[in-house]
């Protein structure tokens, strides 16, 4: 499955598409405004949330949370005692940790768990300004999970990009 992401996903207080490779519209992206600190949420096509992403308040390193229903589902953070600066570890509340490497400013990178590839993140091959495919490689994968990720994941990284 692939998914068109545009690449400002986190501008906040921003309402947009996430479409298919039919061009179909999938999940809508409801950024929230006038926010302490930086949130969105992933709908289906009915408005239901289907995950709720925010940057943890006080954590020693940056940190996203991404919760479902109300409950934590994720934390998101760069991995502490990588040589490369591209990798990011994702820690499940149940104890499972996916990994994400690779050029992440570039928008070419995979998610990973125990070495099996779930999906690549991409701007090879699209025709579309600003935007970013998000290919699900195994069929068992929550989808709006690992865009929720991605998403999480450069936002981290251009964060860190500015701060620098």
């Amino acid at each position: 499955m692939r998914f068109l992401v545009r690449d400002r996903l986190l501008g906040f207080g921003e309402d947009y598409w996430i479409e298919d490779d039919r061009g179909q519209k999938v999940f809508l992206v409801d950024g929230k405004a006038m926010r302490l600190r930086d949130t969105f949420e992933l709908k289906d096509t009915r408005g239901r949330v289907l995950i709720d992403i925010h940057q943890k308040m006080f954590a020693l390193r940056d940190t996203m949370v991404i919760e479902r229903e109300g409950e934590p589902l994720a934390r998101i953070r760069r991995k502490r005692l990588s040589l490369l600066r591209n990798h990011y570890r994702v820690s499940l509340v149940d104890g499972t940790d996916l990994d994400v490497s690779g050029k992440i400013m570039d928008r070419e990178f995979a998610i990973e768990y125990d070495g099996e590839l779930l999906a690549v993140i991409s701007r090879r091959r699209l025709h579309v300004r600003e935007t970013y495919g998000v290919d699900v490689v195994r069929d068992d994968a929550d989808p709006a999970l690992l865009i929720a990720v991605a998403v999480c994941v450069i936002h981290l990284a251009e964060k860190e990009r500015e701060d620098a």
